[in-house]
């Protein structure tokens, strides 16, 4: 049950405004999980910079795979259903890939490097080993890329965490559980 209700259009603040409806414009309808964020302007406004500044980084598929094993580690329902709809529908990813994602792995070896790091990032809270720095540099990213994974780790621990506290209305299709992972 929801813990903070979706504002409705004529109760988001002026200065969610402007960023709430962009959003619903370029997907096509108001998430849930948006319309409720939009009640703090401040949380709201600078989480939309975030994501539109790592849009950014590193590949469509290697993102949204980040994104997938994240929230699989974090319990976050709600966005394991934005990111499979988006892995499958925006990055083309098919349903194997995607169950891989969520499991912290990717067939390719580049993006299985840093899922797999991404996924250590997270379950460490960043007290990765040398090692595992290693193996993601000797994958082929850079120390910048590194720094964009550890951003992308952030950036969709804060969507889980947001979605785990107020636990918006699902509007995205439902995904089965991914089992042990």
């Amino acid at each position: 049950m929801p813990r903070a209700t979706a504002l409705k259009p004529d109760q988001v603040p002026a200065h969610s405004k402007p960023t709430l409806d962009a959003f619903t414009k370029s997907i096509g309808f108001t998430p849930n999980m948006m319309a409720t964020f939009a009640q703090s302007p401040i949380a709201f406004n600078a989480w939309a910079t975030l994501l539109g500044s790592l849009s950014k980084a590193l590949d469509v598929k290697t993102r949204d795979s980040i994104g997938l094993a994240v929230s699989e580690v974090n319990g976050c329902n709600y966005c394991l259903t934005v990111h499979s709809f988006t892995a499958e529908h925006m990055a083309k990813l098919p349903a194997n890939e995607i169950m891989l994602a969520r499991k912290g792995h990717a067939s390719d070896p580049k993006r299985d490097a840093a899922v797999q790091f991404a996924r250590k990032v997270i379950e460490t809270r960043g007290k990765v080993s040398d090692a595992d720095v290693k193996a993601v540099r000797d994958a082929g990213y850079t120390d910048a890329n590194v720094m964009e994974i550890v951003a992308l780790v952030a950036m969709y621990s804060l969507t889980n965490f947001f979605n785990n506290v107020f636990d918006p209305e699902q509007d995205f299709p439902a995904v089965a559980p991914a089992g042990s992972v």
